[in-house]
């Protein structure tokens, strides 16, 4: 009768003599759970201030996008690169000819150093950089932190990073063997907010073309103005390589280059990806891509949970360090739903989603049409290199 009250108190004795660590608090005031994290408190600190100069700009987008690249270096199925490993620093002289790497060679040219300075590995430079940054981005949401990745060991093999030219059924086919589905590879495209065009169309006068409107807020503009019909190129394109026009809609045509990967697009001075244009319209991906446009909160959310996937490729999270305290928190979207461009209207619209009509209640943006212009690199202590 008195076994169970006795082995209670032994257990009330094991939980006392065990008890959770207390919390540190770091000389910033950032409350951490493991106080190694003080230390990447300090490494945020100088990614916003040394890389980032404290706004949502080229440079955050160019760390988003060597974290897609660097991680999707990796296969479920066969031996390929060990996934967000910092291999594309690590093997630059291999990874960074590739041609899908194309641009990125500038944003390795500052983050490697920095990263040396700093004392922290290639893969945790790439991953926590780009938590770092998603979080000036107003709209984001916070990405977890999580930090300890060893060194890479091989570089990962040409092909693994899909093209815009490529058929949508090759590149889930290469993200399915990297462990996403299409409808996830929609939530990541989500990066594409903030992004501008390198290395897809070699004219000066195009580099630095966004791919929507609102090029500094991590917003769904950019899924929304994707499904407008393409009327114009935002330099002299569609260059050489121009293959037959494939019908998108009853309506409309859109023409695509093969060898650059650039369509139409709806906006002057918007550049606009072939693959981004084809996934608006595909019965895989089509309604993904509607829902992200007419939702600021579930496009973030989705992006959220994909990208933290993909920042752990390779590694199992429970033999990492959870630094995610120190990642602040971004600031709220400048719009709580996409917007019609000045000049563009429902009519516009390139129907994909066969299951759900685009509604008609969306508003369009005041004044007349006017070029977007592009995003411009930022200067930086760390420089670019000089060819």
């Amino acid at each position: 009768m008195i076994a169970a009250p006795i082995i209670a108190l032994a257990l009330a004795g094991i939980a006392a003599a065990s008890p959770t660590p207390a919390a540190t608090t770091c000389a910033d005031g950032t409350i951490v759970a493991n106080s190694q994290c003080c230390f990447w408190a300090n490494v945020r600190d100088r990614f916003k201030n040394e890389i980032f100069l404290n706004v949502c700009q080229e440079n955050v987008h160019s760390l988003v996008r060597i974290a897609f690249h660097d991680a999707i270096g990796f296969s479920l199925n066969s031996e390929k690169g060990g996934g967000a490993d910092g291999s594309m620093i690590q093997f630059g002289a291999t990874e960074l000819n590739f041609h899908a790497n194309e641009g990125i060679d500038f944003i390795v040219d500052f983050l490697q150093p920095f990263a040396d300075t700093v004392g922290i590995t290639y893969g945790d430079a790439i991953q926590f950089g780009a938590a770092v940054g998603l979080s000036l981005c107003p709209g984001a949401p916070k990405i977890q932190a999580f930090v300890g990745r060893p060194n890479a060991t091989r570089a990962a093999p040409d092909g693994t990073v899909p093209e815009p030219f490529d058929d949508p059924e090759k590149i889930f086919a290469r993200m399915a063997d990297a462990g996403f589905t299409p409808t996830e590879l929609i939530h990541l495209l989500a990066s594409h907010s903030i992004a501008d065009q390198a290395g897809v169309d070699p004219e000066d006068s195009v580099l630095g073309a966004p791919f929507d409107s609102t090029p500094f807020s991590f917003d769904s503009q950019v899924f929304l103005e994707t499904m407008l019909v393409g009327v114009l190129f935002p330099g002299s394109g569609p260059n050489q390589g121009m293959s037959s026009p494939a019908v998108l809609a009853v309506r409309r045509v859109t023409y695509y280059n093969v060898l650059s990967g650039e369509v139409s697009s709806p906006l002057p001075g918007e550049f606009r990806l072939q693959s981004d244009k084809r996934f608006t319209v595909h019965n895989q991906t089509a309604c993904a891509w509607q829902e992200n446009a007419l939702s600021q909160a579930t496009m973030a959310s989705n992006f959220q949970t994909a990208f933290q996937k993909l920042s752990l490729l390779g590694f199992n999270k429970a033999n990492l360090l959870d630094c995610s305290e120190v990642i602040t928190t971004p600031p709220p979207a400048t719009q709580k739903q996409a917007f019609f461009p000045p000049g563009k209207r429902h009519v516009d619209i390139e129907q994909g989603c066969a299951t759900k009509a685009f509604p008609t209640t969306l508003s369009t943006a005041a004044g007349t049409p006017t070029p977007i212009p592009a995003v411009q690199v930022q200067d930086i202590p760390f420089g670019r290199r000089k060819k």
